[in-house]
């Protein structure tokens, strides 16, 4: 239902979207940020997400997106997360990491602390030698980055430098982070491989490793179950999607052929993890459905109302509870939708809160449905 999205276009490539938190009891976001790439001038921008008090009498929206306020930033934003109402933190392609924050009275955005080359090449001073800081997480006060030169950094807003870092953590690069509890936290990288980490330990090596068999693919991005922490999510370069149980083994419980090219972010709904988002390279954004609903339909990929018969898949042998870790999650039990079908560009990033869901593309727009379940 496309009519229920409204679009404001930018000129520029967005290479980061993220809904801002619900104020207290609001069912949706009011605000999201989004971050650029490939410009000369690159920027954070804070938009109004549309006035939920301006529905109409059918409950639809009214009014697209607004800049609220931006700022320059240096380098192409590599990745971003709220800290929290006011501020977020920004991955930059130079290595450094800085919080910004949003001046909710007059409607402004500036730097409220920034990690310099956070990740770099060859050493912290040289002027060449930052390294793309590549994935950020925050757990406020905590804030965890790692970067294209494998180096895991533990931060807090509060203090000046580095709590603690992890210099050689991989020998490629980490394309993602994420926390699995609020001691430990998952990374995922160039190849193949999804590693658990426990900040408490001060040894500089993983506490599990797991990885994809054979090809070595590498790993964009990696989400965990909101309720069902051992249940973990993961993209990569050929599109797949897989589904980990970290109790057991070391490889995915399932692969489940999704797109047709690179998949950067990988979504569980955080209040309704039977619903998970993926957006990849091929200009796609994919809603799976595991609800129970859905057992009733066949299990068919709908591309815009036309309707192909979903691909193949390879499963382990498990009796598990969880949709997503069933022998067959496609079989009976999901409903997979490309909520934008006729999209060439890259969809970069995605972001879920509520009702809401905001996506970003190469083809300069900024896309906002605010009424994702209708």
């Amino acid at each position: 239902a496309m009519e229920d999205v409204s679009a404001k276009f930018v000129s520029q490539k967005i290479s980061r979207t993220r809904c801002g938190p619900c104020r207290r009891r609001a069912p949706a976001p009011d605000v999201f940020a989004t971050g650029l790439w490939d410009n000369e001038d690159n920027r954070i921008s804070i938009w109004s997400a549309g006035d939920l008090g301006n529905a109409g009498l059918n409950g639809e929206y009214h009014g697209e997106p607004h800049l609220l306020c931006d700022i320059q930033h240096n380098g192409d934003v590599m990745d971003m997360q709220f800290l929290d109402q006011e501020r977020i933190v920004v991955a930059s392609s130079t290595g450094t990491v800085t919080i910004f924050r949003h001046h909710q009275n007059n409607q402004t955005l500036s730097a409220d602390h920034r990690w310099a080359k956070a990740h770099y090449h060859v050493d912290q001073d040289t002027s060449c030698g930052g390294a793309a800081c590549t994935g950020v997480v925050c757990n406020n006060p905590e804030i965890v980055t790692v970067g294209e030169d494998g180096r895991i950094n533990l931060f807090r807003a509060d203090q000046k430098d580095a709590v603690r870092t992890i210099d050689n953590a991989d020998s490629s690069t980490l394309h993602a982070v994420t926390f699995l509890r609020t001691t430990e936290i998952l990374t995922v990288n160039s190849i193949g491989q999804l590693k658990i980490w426990d900040l408490r330990q001060q040894r500089n090596e993983p506490s599990q490793i797991f990885s994809l068999a054979g090809d070595r693919v590498p790993l964009h991005c990696v989400d965990r179950h909101p309720n069902q922490q051992h249940i973990v999510a993961t993209g990569g370069q050929d599109g797949m999607l897989s589904i980990w149980d970290i109790r057991q083994g070391t490889m995915p419980v399932s692969l489940l052929n999704a797109h047709e090219a690179e998949m950067w972010e990988v979504h569980f709904h955080p209040s309704d993890p039977d619903h998970l988002f993926t957006c990849s390279e091929d200009g796609s954004l994919w809603h799976w459905d595991t609800s129970t609903n859905v057992s009733e339909k066949p299990s068919f990929l709908h591309q815009g109302g036309r309707s192909t018969a979903y691909l193949s898949h390879s499963t382990m042998n498990q009796s598990v509870v969880s949709a997503w870790l069933s022998n067959d999650p496609t079989k009976d039990r999901m409903e997979i939708t490309n909520l934008i079908p006729n999209q060439t560009l890259s969809v970069n990033s995605l972001d879920v809160l509520g009702p809401c869901l905001v996506y970003g593309t190469d083809a300069e727009a900024i896309y906002v449905n605010r009424q994702l379940f209708a």
